[in-house]
């Protein structure tokens, strides 16, 4: 049997204390999202000026990072016309998508989660996220 971490909404709550730390910092107000290892929603927080139209994008990241436990700016030379990933991004309901800035979370090396972050360019929605697990691990080393 294959044990699992589960991530808590405590834990998903701490995600989005640091991805909006970040997103403060760098002066971009961002819709984050954060699912469970199957992709589910758990958490999300839309920043007062985040785009409204990034909604359904964080969270399509958040369950495209968790469901293939790889960062979605991994797709993106992959899953463009003539990629050997070309038409992911309409593929389960259109759920999954090739724009950076949705990593998976992992902990002990098992998957636990993703977040997806939304409204900036593609490298700072990917700093936001990588910041809201850096806030997570940190509490957990900290324990």
């Amino acid at each position: 049997m294959i044990m699992a971490p589960r991530l808590t909404l405590d834990d998903a709550r701490k995600v989005l204390e640091g991805a909006e730390a970040k997103a403060k910092a760098i002066g971009v107000d961002m819709d984050v999202a954060v699912v469970d290892d199957g992709g589910h929603l758990l958490a999300f927080m839309r920043m007062d000026n985040a785009k409204v139209t990034s909604i359904d994008i964080a969270i399509n990241k958040a369950f495209t990072a968790a469901g293939s436990r790889k960062g979605t700016h991994e797709y993106a030379a992959i899953g463009g016309a003539g990629g050997p990933a070309f038409g992911i991004h309409a593929s389960n309901q259109g759920r999954f998508t090739i724009f950076g800035g949705g990593l998976p979370i992992f902990i002990d090396g098992k998957i636990a989660g993703g977040v997806g972050c939304s409204s900036g360019s593609a490298e700072q929605d990917r700093e936001v996220a990588q910041a809201g697990i850096d806030r997570l691990l940190n509490s957990i080393k900290a324990g």
